[in-house]
């Protein structure tokens, strides 16, 4: 039977709620199933929005599956419903939904994923501010923060991706005419999240993320179809540099070039080149290195004989539009020997790559370009010797045949020549030189003329040191070049080095970053590490940066760097000679340690989280062992002694033994709550339900626990109203105040008070207790600890654990501050609710209201610290 493929997921992304997402998916659906797809709605929501609701008309809707929790019914996608139905296509709207406890999965987005693999299509909708790795942008931008987020990679895996656009005038309109919300809701919307600023940027991110997707998708699409020419479709501008003092000027002048454009990229590139004709200053690279990554641009490092070759290279690669070069540092009469970097990037970029020349205070002053630099001869350098070689004498022998110098200058004219050919094209045409001049001098110079013999014995000795000068000369400059090339070699290793270990003392731990940088070094198409646990255990791939397909083994690469027993650094796209195995060895082991480190983390971080969890455990056995089992004894004792025949209690007696029972009762009740809602705070579980009330509504709730008169309350009406969870507000509120009650003195009742702060409000529980010391302050919230001089019988140490995770929760701060005179302060800071709007237009629970577990139960708390 033939395996059923993966189904194809297409996401409608908007900047905000309410520019269209779901009325285009559903407009999508009415066209496919009018050419004959079975498309089904899974789950729509219309938000009583009508032109949506009128388009779910005519639409298959698959049934919901209802949940019941804390009371209330809420209804979730049915996903086992839409696998049994198995259509073509499914509609899912709001990717990032956070489901129902008791749901299938947490999230929605792996409901999705179910039916994909089940090889269902899939239409979703999402909005850019639940990206996870936006979340933080998104809250500095609205001021609220995201609860509900989807990883990017999910989204980004998507087979298609089609932005849903809507200027925010427009948007804002559509909200002023009741289309998105009730009217109820419109204006505080309109001056809250929905302002002209927040969508302007809320677009811009938008646009720029499917930005990158677009380029992206163009970049393997120009990959696989091996397309070479630049396409300009956006501005990319790569700076060459040579690691002189002139390369900041460089990078400021392309940065103020990718300003001029939206979406400019500047990438700093820094040649190495193996015959050493640039000294860089490894400092001074450094420097360019900081100042690039600061500007918003990233710096590269390769490798490259021919430098203007390298640049080009790269630039096409990366699909660049301009290249920024500076003047040339050399003084005039070393043009002799090249137009330079500049004149041949320009002469050989093309129509489609623009080359800027800056100039600069470093030009003409000739540093970094000695002249007698020679490394390893190019193809024009040996051509031009071996013609020295060959021609030169000749036409030497011409002119000297109508003037008589003696055999001894003829000798040094030649000798001369024989140099020159050693400078230009190394041993060989050299020798060839002083073999062709060796000849005319003894054909045409030496008695008897025109014949191959030599009368005079002299002569004989003459030529003789004439061809061991020669190739004496000519094997000092071939070594002195071998030599020259070697120390370049080396120099330039050096330098890939000292990048290498800079990064590692940067602390750049990411694998992907490290072969990236191999990539890049080397000029391969794509680079790989790849492990396994023993020699019959297949090869599985660790990391992987480039294009082309994976890779199985390490002998289907065309370089295989073995890193120990088993694992290798494996890279396609060329064979690399033997001396770059070197350095390559060098990112190997580097690659290998840095995979090793990050597993360490891993481990690291689940030893912590386990070792986290043994504390509580070990707490909590202490917790059981005496703080619960102190009312159990109470409660026991009290129950044997009513159940006692022997003993005739009065009422009076009786009445005593019950108010025990039910104050045992009462704190195991406390103690219990304390330790389950700690459970779901670090489980994640706790999802407030946030909307708009008064303070004075909530806080005397939060009284029921605490003695009559052991409480001033001064919270004024006129506060403004605000945006958190009524039942953990009251439950954070009761565990402060009852905390604070218990360390206050009899005579000195505790102060609740309330007062507005910018867009805040400000609650502050005020005790004439002991206090606590500066060091301590922040440790007092932490679980299962407290103050030293604490009866035993107190609590388990959770009550302002628990505060301080309910009201971040709600997007609040819970601190400790001096009272003066003596005693504590607890400042619990909450969020006005005219300073933004729900942070969830679109919210997880539309049926009925979800709590956590024991919203509105008194909770006992204790002071804490260790």
């Amino acid at each position: 039977m033939e395996a059923m493929g993966r189904g194809k997921l297409r996401i409608y992304l908007g900047a905000a709620p309410g520019v269209g997402k779901t009325y285009a998916m559903l407009s999508e659906a009415h066209r496919r199933i009018e050419r004959g797809t079975d498309c089904v709605v899974a789950f729509v929501e219309h938000h009583d929005r009508p032109r949506t609701e009128v388009l779910l008309r005519g639409l298959e809707q698959l049934p919901r599956r209802e949940l019941q929790h804390r009371g209330s019914t809420f209804t979730e996608m049915d996903v086992d419903a839409v696998l049994r139905r198995a259509p073509a296509v499914a509609l899912v709207d709001d990717l990032a939904h956070t489901n129902v406890p008791g749901s299938r999965n947490t999230k929605r987005w792996q409901d999705v994923q179910e039916l994909l693999a089940a090889g269902i299509d899939v239409i979703s909708t999402v909005n850019i501010q639940h990206l996870e790795s936006l979340g933080d942008v998104v809250e500095s931008i609205t001021g609220t923060p995201q609860r509900e987020a989807v990883p990017d990679e999910v989204v980004r895996r998507a087979d298609q991706i089609e932005l849903v656009d809507m200027s925010p005038e427009a948007l804002r309109r559509r909200m002023a005419h009741g289309n998105i919300y009730t009217p109820d809701k419109v204006d505080a919307a309109l001056s809250n999240y929905f302002r002209p600023g927040n969508l302007t940027a809320l677009r811009e991110l938008a646009l720029l993320w499917v930005a990158d997707r677009v380029d992206e998708y163009l970049q393997r699409y120009r990959s696989e179809h091996q397309v070479s020419r630049i396409w300009g479709s956006r501005e990319r501008i790569v700076v060459g540099l040579t690691g002189g003092p002139e390369g900041r000027t460089l990078i400021r002048r392309a940065a103020r070039l990718a300003e001029k454009g939206a979406g400019g990229e500047v990438m700093a590139v820094y040649v190495a080149r193996s015959d050493g004709l640039t000294a860089a200053s490894p400092k001074e690279l450094a420097l360019q290195r900081t100042l690039a990554e600061d500007l918003g641009g990233t710096f590269h490092h390769v490798v490259g004989d021919d430098i203007p070759a390298a640049l080009l290279d790269f630039a096409r690669g990366v699909n660049a539009t301009q290249i920024v070069l500076g003047s040339s540092r050399r003084k005039t009469w070393q043009y002799v020997f090249g137009p330079g970097v500049g004149a041949t990037v320009a002469r050989e970029s093309g129509p489609d790559l623009d080359v800027h020349i800056v100039t600069h205070g470093e030009v003409a002053k000739g540093r970094g370009l000695p002249v007698a630099r020679g490394a390893r001869l190019g193809r024009a350098r040996i051509v031009s010797g071996w013609v020295m070689a060959v021609v030169a004498p000749v036409v030497l022998a011409l002119l000297l045949n109508g003037v008589r110098l003696g055999l001894a200058n003829d000798m040094l004219l030649f000798l001369t020549v024989t140099v020159a050919a050693a400078l230009l094209g190394g041993l060989l045409p050299a020798l060839a030189s002083a073999a062709v001049g060796s000849f005319l001098l003894n054909y045409f110079y030496t008695p008897p003329l025109h014949r191959l013999t030599i009368a005079d014995p002299k002569n004989i000795v003459a030529i003789s040191i004439f061809v061991g000068v020669a190739v004496s000369v000519a094997s000092v400059v071939d070594l002195a070049a071998r030599r020259t090339h070697q120390a370049a070699r080396l120099r330039a290793e050096a330098e890939i080095l000292s990048f290498l270990a800079g990064s590692v003392l940067r602390g750049e731990t990411s694998l992907e970053a490290l072969l990236d940088r191999v990539r890049e070094t080397f000029g391969m198409e794509s680079v790989a590490l790849l492990e396994r646990r023993s020699d019959v255990d297949p090869w599985t791939c660790a990391g992987r940066v480039g294009t082309g397909g994976p890779l199985e083994r390490p002998e289907d690469a065309d370089v295989d760097m073995p890193v120990g027993d088993h694992m290798a650094l494996a890279l396609t796209g060329r064979v690399l000679p033997a001396s770059d195995r070197r350095v390559l060895a060098a990112f190997a082991a580097q690659a290998a340690v840095v995979l090793d480190r990050r597993r360490l983390r891993e481990e690291a971080d689940r030893a912590r989280s386990l070792a986290e969890g043994n504390r509580i455990r070990t707490a909590l056995l202490a917790a059981v062992s005496h703080d619960l089992r102190t009312p159990l004894a109470g409660i026991k004792a009290a129950v044997s002694s009513l159940r006692s025949e022997d003993v005739e209690w009065s009422e009076e007696d009786r009445a005593e033994l019950l108010e025990g029972i039910e104050d045992g009762a009462d704190r195991l009740d406390h103690l219990v709550g304390n330790l389950l809602d700690m459970s779901r705070l670090q489980t994640g579980t706790v999802t407030p339900l946030i909307r708009e009330i008064d303070l004075d509504e909530v806080v005397p709730m939060a009284l029921g626990g605490v003695p009559e008169d052991s409480v001033d309350l001064d919270v004024p009406e006129t506060l403004p109203m605000v945006a958190v969870d009524a039942g953990l507000l009251e439950r954070a509120m009761a565990n402060v105040v009852e905390n604070a009650v218990k360390y206050s003195p009899p005579d000195a009742p505790v102060l609740v008070s309330a007062s507005a702060i910018a867009d805040r409000v400000e609650v502050r529980v005020v005790d004439r207790g002991p206090g606590v010391p500066d060091e301590a302050k922040d440790r007092i919230f932490e679980p299962f600890q407290r103050h030293g001089d604490a009866p035993r019988g107190a609590g388990v140490g959770l009550g302002l654990a628990v505060a301080r995770g309910f009201a971040e929760a709600m997007n609040g701060t819970l601190a400790a501050e001096d009272t003066p005179g003596g005693g504590l302060t607890m400042v619990l800071s909450l969020r006005a609710a005219d300073a933004g709007p729900d942070t969830r237009p679109e919210g997880a629970y539309r049926s009925g209201t979800y709590r956590p577990e024991g919203a509105h139960s008194p909770v006992h708390a204790e002071r804490q610290v260790s």
